[in-house]
Formats: C-alpha cells, sequence, structure tokens
C-alpha cells in the first residue's frame, strides 16, 4: 500500500494503482510538494548542478531498493510519524505540467499523476539513464496510469 502526503491534489488513484507494484510488509509513504518555476530552477541547480526549470524532480530516502522486498524491520531510521517507510519526496513544477497537459493534448489531472508516477518509481529506485532501463522504467508507468484510469 502506498500513501501520498499532498496538500494541492488527490493522489488516491495513484495510491490505489500502485498496490501490489511492489513487495513490502508495511505501508509506503512518500511527499509531493507542488511548486513554481522559480523554486524548481533552485532546487535542480543545488542538488543536480542544473541551472533550468524541469518538471519533476526526485529525491529518494533508500538507497538500492529496486526489486528488493522493502520490510520496516529493515529501515527503522526511515518510519515517518505514522510509522508508515518513507520513500522521499517529489517535487512536482505546476506551469510546466500545464505545459506539457496542453502540449501532449491531456489534462492537467493526468499530466500531474503521470509526473507523480514517474518520481514515485525514481523514489523505488528505477531510473532512465539507459535504454533499457527507460524502456522498464516506461513499461511500469504506463501499468500504473492504466490501472489508475488515467491512459493517454
Amino acid at each position: 500500500m502506498l500513501k501520498i502526503y499532498c496538500d494541492q491534489f488527490d493522489f488516491s488513484a495513484l495510491e490505489k494503482a500502485f498496490d501490489g507494484e511492489t513487495e513490502s510488509d508495511c505501508v509506503l509513504a512518500a511527499e509531493i510538494v507542488v511548486t513554481d518555476e522559480e523554486e524548481i530552477r533552485r532546487l535542480n541547480c543545488e542538488t543536480r548542478g542544473v541551472d533550468a526549470v524541469t518538471d519533476v524532480l526526485s529525491y529518494p530516502s533508500l538507497d538500492n531498493i529496486r526489486g528488493v522486498t522493502l520490510k520496516k524491520a529493515d529501515f527503522p531510521m526511515d518510519l515517518d510519524e505514522e510509522g508508515n517507510l518513507f520513500l522521499g519526496s517529489i517535487a512536482i513544477c505546476k506551469k510546466r505540467a500545464e505545459e506539457q497537459a496542453e502540449e501532449f493534448g491531456h489534462s492537467f489531472l493526468r499530466e500531474v499523476n503521470y509526473l507523480a508516477c514517474h518520481g514515485m518509481w525514481h523514489l523505488l529506485g528505477y531510473d532512465h539513464m539507459t535504454d533499457g532501463d527507460k524502456a522498464v522504467m516506461r513499461e511500469r508507468e504506463e501499468k500504473v496510469m492504466s490501472k489508475a484510469g488515467l491512459k493517454r
């Protein structure tokens, strides 16, 4: 089970869609912050050395967890105040999400959920640095988005 903390959007469909996608013996949790272009650019510059606006940034709390069964006992220092295993934080640029929704011809809601989904896979240890890794990540994203009822 996945719990997403976000003050601005309801990600309950995405939370449900992630059920069964990762093996764990506890609730997994992530924080999503929706921000403006100036803040995402600052974060991108400070944390990645890239002085540019981007659509989404992910900040995993756990290392080397791709494909691993996540056990609460293995990460006692990474539990949130509710006892959930905290995977990390995701920052989404609202303006970029609006622009990309228009560019790709789908709703803003679909784009925000896609960016959240993309960020969640990063928190779970997936990446897209090689063609093979990119294909795996895209397949996982499409599966979750389909389960959430947010297909292209």
